[in-house]
């Protein structure tokens, strides 16, 4: 088989899957809005209260755009960067883009190769964004460079045993061979070279994470305690060394 050209392994390592009709639809519900991207940055918050308010927020996988309100909300930045591969996001994340109180700036741009200067951001947040990435090492060594020293990392990720399950794989698009569990995820931090302090990660097992939807537990069955089962989302907050 022939050898991929260098171009053509760039091309591959900044390749995404694009969305579902159906992933498209979800990522405009109510569900997404406040069961996913609400409670993970009320997670993500409650591990590390200590965040500090104002500076520069970059948003890594801005999608419609919902995470901009909660941002500006919650973070009081002076500047945020929204960054997202997919050449629609402007015209899909328009509206939430306009009712940002902060200011914006918009960048269609895969996380693999930021537009932005070195040390130059205080706080990024990748939600539900670093599995989408084929190519993650290259996409947290760009959230390394663009971080100042001290800076943070919010990421909440759905984990392998998710993104596998009959449900996701039905419903939604991915790239199913770079998925990995929770503690791969945590171990590929710290080879990039974040801090990761044990009490600032989570591993919840919300209902919507699970392959029967929560139904079993509905119908009196009890959750695996953490240890009897394989996690199904990391939270965790981490920072780039002073």
């Amino acid at each position: 088989m022939k050898s991929p050209t260098p171009l053509n392994l760039e091309r591959s390592r900044l390749a995404f899957v694009p969305e579902t009709r159906f992933g498209l639809w979800f990522l405009s519900t109510a569900t997404w809005r406040v069961h996913v991207l609400a409670r993970a940055l009320n997670d993500l918050q409650g591990l590390a209260p200590d965040l500090p308010q104002g500076g520069v927020v970059l948003d890594l996988g801005t999608g419609r755009g919902h995470s901009l309100l909660e941002l500006a909300a919650r973070f009081k930045p002076t500047l945020i960067h929204a960054a997202d591969p997919d050449p629609d996001f402007e015209k899909r994340s328009a509206a939430n883009a306009r009712a940002c109180p902060v200011p914006l700036q918009l960048h269609n741009a895969h996380a693999e190769r930021l537009p932005l200067p070195d040390a130059s951001v205080d706080l990024i947040l990748c939600h539900q964004t670093l599995h989408h990435i084929v190519d993650q090492e290259a996409a947290l060594a760009e959230m390394m460079r663009v971080l100042k020293p001290g800076g943070h990392l919010m990421l909440a990720e759905s984990c392998r045993a998710y993104i596998h399950s009959w449900v996701i794989r039905y419903l939604f698009a991915h790239p199913m061979d770079v998925q990995r569990t929770a503690p791969e995820y945590l171990q590929m931090l710290r080879a990039a070279g974040f801090e990761v302090r044990p009490e600032r990660v989570s591993t919840p097992y919300l209902w919507w994470s699970r392959s029967d939807l929560g139904a079993f537990e509905f119908f009196g069955r009890k959750v695996p305690e953490p240890g009897q089962r394989e996690e199904t989302l990391v939270n965790a907050v981490v920072r780039k060394p002073l």
